[in-house]
């Protein structure tokens, strides 16, 4: 029997269950990150699989929500928070290995957990749903991070530019959808505060 409203989706439902997966695998891979130093060929290409699956599940459980009707608010709140902690334990993890620099591991979860703090402080007045400008930034993000998992030839030009270039890319769409998210989040407390009463 679901505890669910009647009308509404279940709170265990395969897109939370997705969800939730992505955040049981970060640890298993930081674990294939370092092992060997975070320099092993082998263990870079588990990394790189287990962080591509995992972000995978990011769309794929927001797919499912939606076709199938089964979008939660506690599923609303948690896939960004699972996204986060996908994203910033690989920066962290590749900063932490001297390929990512530090100051763009900080510009973009000082960001992401700006984020979360936001959508925390207007929770009681509604969700602040993901936008396409914040799908766009985590795809970006993930495209990232993924070149630079990628055991690639750093000698070669290409790829140091390539690296660079996506990188780039990721800050400008990452500060761009804060602000974005700044002001969905002061509207939404805006239209949803009581009305003044005249004196």
């Amino acid at each position: 029997m679901s505890s669910a409203p009647a009308g509404q989706p279940p709170l265990l439902n395969i897109a939370n269950v997705l969800t939730g997966v992505r955040l049981l695998l970060v640890p298993v891979f930081l674990v294939a990150l370092f092992t060997e130093g975070g320099t092993d060929t082998q263990w870079r290409l588990v990394a790189f699989g287990i962080f591509s699956f995992a972000a995978l599940t990011d769309r794929l459980d927001g797919e499912l929500a939606r076709r199938r009707g089964l979008v939660t608010a506690f599923g609303t709140f948690i896939d960004p928070i699972a996204d986060k902690a996908l994203t910033g334990s690989a920066l962290v993890g590749l900063s932490m290995l001297g390929m990512v620099p530090w100051w763009a591991t900080v510009l973009i979860m000082g960001r992401e957990l700006g984020v979360t703090v936001l959508r925390l402080w207007v929770l009681r007045h509604g969700v602040i749903p993901a936008s396409r400008g914040g799908k766009a930034k985590t795809f970006v993000q993930s495209l990232a991070i993924g070149l630079y998992l990628l055991p690639l030839p750093d000698a070669l030009v290409a790829v140091g530019v390539l690296r660079w270039v996506v990188l780039a890319i990721a800050i400008a769409l990452t500060v761009g959808t804060g602000l974005d998210y700044v002001l969905r989040g002061m509207r939404l407390r805006h239209a949803t505060a009581p009305a003044t009463e005249p004196s």
